[in-house]
């Protein structure tokens, strides 16, 4: 396979900077601790790095507010560590993807600040959505739409207009339909681009266009008034332009169920790819997963788009944990809940037996930091979360801060290894049991988590038949699901909800989640077998 072409088939580990590594004890990660990191991720065995924001921000929603695109968060570093990290990374091998949020930005950003002090009607204003309000004075918000975030996504000025925020207060939306608003992250591309970033991921990539009317919503209504509008195409026309003058790759967070629609994004001059949120939102059975792979593989088929597979990201309930609670799916409110029961060691195996299937599955692969060790969602004390969903639901959802505590690298010490012995105390508090998921003990463990998965991306990077191409299902016992990779004798088989289940005909197992039970796959374990 080209190298231009290594986006169909690669495994890209997802780096969320504040919890990854702290070089300088301060209590935050930074670049300077993923540096240090740099031959962990190499013997891990991931093609790519994907950084969520790193830029300057307030970090009012963990740095998807940016106030500067051009500057590197001072508590993570700086401009010329983070040029140095791509640098040295792609010496190892390892591209680099940086995280660009089209959608809105910080409060603090200086349009944003400009617009404020300009006052209503100015042309600074038009880079945003303000408007005046309904109601006696204009007491009442423009229009009824609701936040991404929930609650009313509007808030008033002291001069008596409202801004648009379709997530937190600090994050004012952009008016894409302004040539400036264009011409700005054109030049943000290039500038990554330039300093050696291999692609971009878009943020919420469905959601930047707007109704200039900003009417109010209407079910049923199309197109909808700020999600999956036309208009968005001829912007990401515009970045694939760009993107491949450097031979740069567009990955799209895209929320679009009409297959269709969803499609248009990955024509040839749009996005290369999408990141697939339905594999991870679906319960641990074989039909919902089975319906997950057929629907994703036939919503990029017509464009000839590579599908992507992923089990967990920043935003979303560790996998083992998910998995350990009953009929869990990756976006149930309820079950997100503080005090809700969870059986760890059935997630786990859950979670041993999702990595061998999604890593063998036709196409891209995301890791997320932790997934590798196994790591539980943290429920964190409530006067330490910072999320904004947590306290736009009025408290009762936890938010995401707990799938974003400090990893564990060391057994003991006082960060465990997240930091230096001694140093601050990590800002998002860690258990009591962290060290005991630390990746020195792992390391010296051949059956832990993290030998699965490096074992796992070694075989995958040596298997022809592995990675973008076809796949074909296998005949198997109810509650297994079994598929072939053609083009060559590979076959994986997964045991999710059955009797253990006799293995097809096969000359030798490459790899098993879990034990066998006398040539026999037990349920929650998935097995790649040569044929």
């Amino acid at each position: 396979m080209s190298d231009t072409s290594w986006w169909r088939h690669a495994v890209i580990y997802q780096v969320y900077v504040r919890s990854f590594a702290d070089a300088d004890g301060n209590g935050t990660g930074d670049l300077a601790g993923v540096h240090a990191k740099l031959p962990y991720l190499t013997e891990l065995g991931v093609d790519a790095l994907w950084f969520t924001p790193w830029y300057r921000s307030p970090l009012a929603d963990g740095g998807y507010d940016v106030s500067d695109y051009r500057a590197i968060n001072p508590s993570f570093g700086s401009l010329e560590e983070a040029e140095k990290l791509i640098a040295e990374a792609r010496e190892r091998g390892l591209r680099t993807i940086v995280d660009v949020v089209p959608n809105h930005v910080s409060d603090q950003h200086p349009w944003f600040q400009a617009a404020l002090a300009a006052g209503p009607g100015s042309p600074e204003r038009e880079l945003f959505h303000f408007r005046p309000g309904r109601g006696p004075g204009g007491s009442l918000p423009p229009n009824d739409w609701v936040s991404e975030f929930g609650g009313v996504p509007w808030t008033r000025t002291d001069d008596g207009d409202w801004y648009l925020h379709l997530f937190a207060t600090g994050q004012p939306d952009l008016n894409w339909a302004h040539p400036r608003v264009r011409k700005e992250h054109e030049d943000v591309l290039r500038f990554w681009f330039d300093r050696g970033a291999a692609g971009v991921r878009i943020d919420s990539a469905a959601l930047a266009a707007k109704d200039p009317a900003l009417p109010d919503f209407e079910v049923g209504v199309d197109p909808h008034p700020f999600v999956d509008r036309d208009e968005l195409h001829d912007i990401y026309r515009s970045w694939r332009a760009i993107a491949d003058e450097y031979d740069g790759v567009l990955i799209g967070e895209l929320w679009v169920e009409d297959p269709e629609r969803f499609a248009r994004y990955l024509r040839s001059d749009e996005l290369h790819t999408a990141f697939n949120f339905d594999f991870l939102a679906r319960r641990w059975d074989t039909a919902e997963l089975r319906s997950s792979i057929d629907q994703t593989l036939a919503y990029h088929a017509p464009v000839g788009a590579p599908a992507t597979w992923v089990l967990c990201n920043h935003d979303v309930t560790r996998t083992v944990t998910r998995y350990g609670r009953a009929d869990f799916t990756g976006f149930d409110f309820e079950k997100k809940r503080f005090g809700i029961p969870t059986d760890l060691e059935l997630g786990t195996r859950r979670a041993r037996a999702a990595a061998l299937l999604s890593l063998a599955l036709p196409g891209a692969v995301y890791l997320y930091q932790g997934e590798e060790l196994g790591l539980p969602e943290v429920e964190i004390p409530k006067d330490r979360i910072e999320d904004p969903m947590h306290f736009r639901s009025g408290g009762t959802d936890p938010g995401r801060d707990g799938c974003r505590v400090p990893l564990p690298w060391s057994s003991g010490g006082s960060s465990y290894g997240f930091g230096p012995d001694g140093g601050a105390a990590p800002w998002m508090p860690q258990p009591a049991d962290w060290g005991s998921y630390a990746v020195e003990k792992q390391e010296a463990d051949p059956d832990s988590l993290l030998s699965l998965y490096r074992e796992a991306l070694r075989l995958r990077r040596g298997e022809p038949s592995l990675g973008d191409g076809p796949m074909r299902w296998l005949h198997a016992p109810e509650g297994v699901l079994a598929f072939a990779r053609d083009g060559g004798d590979f076959v994986c088989v997964i045991n999710i909800n059955g009797r253990p289940a006799e293995l097809p005909p096969h000359t030798a197992v490459l790899l098993a989640s879990g034990p066998l039970q006398g040539g026999r796959l037990p349920q929650d374990t998935a097995v790649w077998l040569r044929t």
